[in-house]
């Protein structure tokens, strides 16, 4: 790592810039989350392969650069928080968008004072120079056009090239990298030759029960145990299903219900009731009865359940 690395790194407050060919760069700040992952421990321990050093078989030095694949809610970014933080604290997210420019994913320029250009690094180049970790989250949300500027990097060349700095970046030794992605409709194709560099896939699926129980339990610590078996219980019913109903529409509703609860004096039940049925649908809410058996069969797919989705709105929700 270069001097200017090591200081960026070891002083990420008081110190943020490094100069790379003469261009001097202001690095992002790392991220952090207030939640650790609970969940498969096959999952954690394959994106923990990924990523480990094998100075031992040089053939096998570079990291790989894994994708990361699940339904929206299912804690794809916190597994790859979680485990990213135990390489390093220098852990960055960079949210991808369907309008993110290869500029936005590298380098910056910005007009201070003086109308003087000042460039800043992107979480992703940052992470690059410090030697970090960066998750890019959604990552099937960026046309094709971005993709192709990080060709270089998720080989063995590891570089990227900034036109707008007019740089090359090399990536330090110790740089990771993961992608996280959405099974959903609302999703660029990746090109074939990206999804190529980007292996292996490592999949996020629903939680069991227990861990079911424990994702709600950690985000919500201090929760009524009526809610969190009542909530656990529905989600398990929706997973059985294959329903789009997430970990994190389950925290959402247990937060909504127990401010029901305080605010407007609904018991319990009543507030499970509405706020599942305010934050998911009305069609959905009907798996809080355990009884209930929807008449579509055995098994909804999920591209049937985004129907319903489209089609039921949440109470409130407008036109």
């Amino acid at each position: 790592m270069s001097k200017a690395s090591d200081s960026a790194a070891s002083h990420p407050e008081s110190n943020r810039t490094v100069m790379v060919d003469g261009v001097e760069l202001r690095l992002a700040l790392p991220d952090s989350m207030p939640i650790m992952a609970v969940g498969s421990e096959s999952t954690k321990n394959q994106l923990r392969a990924c990523w480990l050093a094998r100075p031992d078989h040089p053939e096998q030095e570079l990291a790989l650069s894994p994708r990361i694949l699940g339904q929206p809610g299912v804690g794809k970014t916190t597994v790859a928080f979680t485990i990213a933080k135990e390489f390093t604290e220098r852990v960055y997210i960079f949210q991808c968008t369907s309008d993110t420019r290869p500029e936005d994913l590298l380098v910056m320029p910005v007009v201070g004072s003086g109308q003087t250009i000042r460039y800043h690094a992107s979480a992703l180049t940052s992470a690059m120079l410090t030697g970090g970790i960066c998750i890019l989250d959604e990552g099937n949300r960026m046309s094709e056009k971005s993709w192709a500027s990080l060709a270089p990097l998720l080989d063995s060349r590891r570089y990227v090239e900034s036109i707008v700095a007019g740089i090359k970046l090399h990536a330090h030794p110790d740089f990771r990298l993961c992608v996280t992605m959405n099974d959903d409709s609302s999703t660029y194709e990746v090109p074939e030759y990206i999804l190529s560099r980007l292996q292996p896939q490592i999949r996020v699926g629903f939680p069991s029960a227990e861990e079911e129980r424990e994702i709600l339990k950690v985000n919500l610590p201090y929760a009524d145990e009526e809610l969190l078996k009542m909530v656990s219980e529905f989600l398990g019913r929706c997973h059985q299903y294959d329903l789009p109903v997430s970990s994190r529409d389950g925290v959402h509703i247990i937060r909504f219900a127990e401010r029901l609860v305080s605010g407007t004096g609904l018991s319990i039940a009543e507030a499970i009731q509405q706020s599942t049925e305010q934050i998911v649908g009305e069609d959905f809410a009907q798996f809080l009865d355990p009884t209930y058996q929807p008449q579509q069969g055995p098994s909804l797919s999920y591209a049937d359940a985004e129907f319903l989705l489209t089609r039921f709105k949440p109470r409130g929700s407008g036109n």
